[in-house]
């Protein structure tokens, strides 16, 4: 979610705006706009659930949600975020060898 939101807001800030001010046309805006508004709302939900379930203080939880309204911050703080979870919680991803045989 972090991605998405980040990717459609770089779009929506650095190609809709400038061409809605520029040349006048506002569907890149109206499309975009709505898209990233709505996968936001599902951005937040995600977030917070996920912050919750790892024990992240509140201070860090208001970062990442807050982290989806500046383009590129997203992908730093879902990036920062994973690396921080992988250090504190010893985690380290499942590889396909580790996986039970079926």
């Amino acid at each position: 979610m972090a991605y998405t939101t980040a990717v459609l807001l770089i779009v929506l800030v650095f190609v809709g705006v400038p061409l809605q001010v520029a040349a006048g046309r506002g569907q890149v805006v109206s499309v975009v706009g709505t898209m990233h508004g709505f996968l936001y709302i599902v951005y937040l939900f995600t977030a917070f659930d996920l912050s919750r379930r790892i024990g992240l203080g509140f201070g860090r939880m208001v970062l990442v949600l807050l982290a989806g309204t500046v383009p590129f911050c997203a992908i730093v703080s879902e990036r920062l975020l994973t690396r921080m979870i992988e250090r504190e919680h010893s985690y380290r991803p499942v590889e396909r060898a580790d996986l039970p045989k079926s």
